[in-house]
């Protein structure tokens, strides 16, 4: 049993994991990696494969609290945070308007700059116009509005004399997307556990990926994390700082996960822009928050027991 078990608010804890999202799989994993984590903790455990009859099985379970391991839409956009509003089920992670808000890149992005937090221009468009036409001069990245763990993201190179044809198939939100300039450099993430700051992680995709793909975040040897990264104190101080901006100006709570990239290129300025704000990173094995939990010497039972903790209503 873990420290923070002695004093615990909450016995009987739920699992949600799955879902139907594009992330289904992942969410499965880190559910059940949750799960296990939470019973070596002294809760008792009941994982559910939540499915659009959630309500009614959370309803007849009656759960002390739920542990949110949804990942993607409908689980991570404030839909199942409504739902457990609506049961007075306390739960963990970001309330129904920061996950809303955190989901939507285009209205994440208007907040953080908002507060001082920087992050690349891009415009929203008819996926069909952007697929037709350039949306902003090459090189830029075309992706969903709203989705994560980087499903559908196209990279449009220098030079490029057309769009590409997988645009067409980028998941829509009222039938449009995001097209963004693309930042050069390094891929970065820092996340935020129990109000502070993490280090930071630097993340080297593998050779044969274009970029920090969903294959690079989940397949065994997809990437190689540098943690600490190495980084100019000033630059990490930085990052540190606009991830904890960030995740106050959405609202978010608990654990969140904010992505960077910092262009430290020949010729480039060393900028450093935030790609987005996740609020219910992923907890499988090759993920990175945690990693971060581990490097600041939380184990991973203290850790999902800091979450489900953590658990409440009116977020």
């Amino acid at each position: 049993m873990t420290a923070h078990a002695l004093n615990r608010k909450f016995q009987h804890v739920a699992v949600l994991k799955g879902g139907w999202s594009a992330e289904r799989e992942v969410s499965l994993r880190s559910g059940e990696a949750c799960a296990k984590a939470l019973a070596e903790a002294g809760y008792r455990v009941t994982e559910i494969d939540a499915g659009r009859d959630v309500a009614q099985v959370l309803a007849a379970l009656k759960p002390d609290a739920c542990f949110n391991a949804l990942h993607g839409r409908w689980g991570e956009d404030g839909c199942i945070q409504g739902i457990l509003e609506c049961l007075a089920l306390p739960y963990t992670h970001s309330g129904v308007l920061a996950s809303a808000l955190a989901m939507h890149k285009g209205r994440a992005k208007r907040i953080m700059s908002g507060v001082g937090v920087p992050v690349a221009e891009d415009t929203i468009v008819d996926r069909d116009a952007a697929a037709f036409a350039h949306a902003l001069p090459p090189p830029y990245v075309a992706k969903p509005i709203a989705e994560g763990s980087s499903v559908g993201v196209v990279i449009v190179p220098k030079g490029a004399a057309r769009p590409p044809e997988t645009i067409r198939e980028i998941p829509l939100l009222d039938g449009k997307i995001m097209v963004e300039r693309f930042i050069a450099g390094r891929e970065l993430t820092c996340g935020v556990i129990d109000g502070r700051s993490t280090a930071i992680i630097e993340i080297v995709p593998a050779q044969s990926l274009e970029f920090y793909d969903y294959e690079a975040k989940y397949a065994p040897g997809g990437s190689r994390h540098i943690l600490p990264a190495d980084l100019p104190p000033d630059v990490a101080a930085r990052i540190q700082f606009h991830t904890l901006n960030a995740h106050n100006a959405l609202g978010c709570r608990g654990v969140s996960r904010a992505d960077f990239r910092y262009d430290d290129t020949p010729g480039g300025m060393g900028e450093i822009v935030c790609l987005e704000v996740n609020t219910q990173p992923g907890m499988t094995g090759t993920s990175l928050i945690p990693e971060l939990a581990a490097h600041a010497g939380l184990s991973f039972p203290d850790l999902v027991t800091l979450i489900v903790e953590d658990a409440a209503l009116d977020r």
